[in-house]
């Protein structure tokens, strides 16, 4: 598997609304970072799907090396 983009080598500071659907760009390709936009269709990457559990701030990965959620998990910190 191909290694994805990396977007930033940081998080995005998001808000997110309870109940709401979002699709997180795993490919790092995406214009509108950290969701998709599209642009993994010439690639072998999905978008990752996740529903917000509550009304909040939350920290999505912009280095696209975490263990593939949306969620920041520090891994940047190793690039």
């Amino acid at each position: 598997m191909a290694d994805p983009t990396i977007a930033q080598k940081s998080p995005f500071e998001v808000e997110l609304e309870a109940g709401k659907d979002y699709y997180w760009c795993s490919c790092g390709l995406s214009k509108k970072q950290p969701f998709c936009d599209g642009s993994h269709k010439e690639t072998e990457f999905e978008p990752v799907k996740f529903t917000a559990e509550e009304t909040k701030t939350a920290y999505l990965c912009g280095c696209k090396r975490n263990d593939g959620t949306p969620f920041c998990d520090g891994s940047h910190k190793e690039l």
